[in-house]
């Protein structure tokens, strides 16, 4: 009880999904609080197939008014591309920015941007709540991952604004981390009592990698995955969650790293490790 007091995640296993190059801040903050950290990605960032449409978008940065990002790696797809086509950030001080939450402004910032819209939550109906009365006759870029839900494009179109929807980058499943993953569940000293989400394509990537078929099979039911609580970063990653037949055991309140952390925290008093 004084370790747990301490270190709140003190004795918990806990199974960070996110990519590579992303997993640290979460992994670093549950390591401070106590945890073991188990780092298999569910998710890898590639580069699109084309970028034509994304460079045709960005060659004509003088005909948009505003540039919705809806990710860091959006943020960072589009900078690579920028910097491929000779383009700076001054060819970019002329647009409204919007961002669908702080880690994503803070990276659009870094880079000498300036953010006019955040959310008051991290999801996209409320980007589009937070514009609906300023892209009327306006022309919007929106820079994404080439599977993405479409509310942002649809509902900005029916506001009457122009929506431009190009790919900056996509995801894929890593291969090497099947043998992996499984090989994790299937060892009772090294079974997660927690498994992080944080978007939508970790969840379905994670039941692909179990070579879960969704339509078919309820694997929250499952013994493989029997004990273990399952921690969503928000409304939109617990509805997908709940959509293929997982249960949703943590969400957090905040839809950030920092919340889901904290979510982690609150339900760590009643778990038993």
């Amino acid at each position: 009880m004084n370790q747990r007091r301490k270190a709140p995640l003190a004795g918990l296993r806990i199974l960070v999904g996110r990519a590579r190059h992303q997993a640290g801040a979460l992994s670093s903050d549950l390591r401070k609080l106590g945890a073991v950290v188990i780092e298999i990605p569910f998710i890898e960032i590639r580069k699109p197939r084309s970028y034509k449409p994304l460079d045709a978008a960005l060659k004509n940065l003088p005909d948009y008014d505003w540039l919705i990002l809806t990710s860091v790696n959006g943020v960072d797809a589009l900078w690579k591309r920028l910097r491929k086509l000779h383009l700076t950030k001054r060819h970019l001080k002329h647009l409204k920015v919007a961002t669908i939450g702080p880690a994503t402004k803070k990276a659009v910032e870094k880079r000498g941007l300036k953010v006019d819209v955040v959310p008051e939550e991290y999801v996209a109906e409320s980007v589009v709540r937070s514009l609906r009365n300023r892209v009327k006759g306006k022309r919007v870029l929106l820079a994404r991952a080439k599977v993405a839900r479409d509310v942002i494009p649809r509902e900005l179109r029916k506001l009457g604004a122009q929506v431009d929807v190009v790919e900056a980058y996509e995801t894929v499943i890593p291969p090497s981390s099947r043998r992996r993953l499984r090989a994790v569940l299937k060892t009772p000293k090294r079974r997660p009592d927690v498994i992080t989400f944080t978007s939508s394509s970790t969840v379905r990537n994670f039941l692909s990698l179990l070579d879960h078929e969704a339509s078919h099979r309820r694997p929250g039911h499952d013994s493989e995955l029997a004990g273990m609580k399952l921690a969503s970063i928000g409304p939109v990653t617990s509805s997908t969650l709940r959509e293929l037949g997982l249960p949703v055991d943590i969400e957090a309140r905040e839809y950030t790293i920092p919340g889901l952390v904290a979510a982690i925290i609150r339900a760590a008093g009643s778990m038993d490790v």
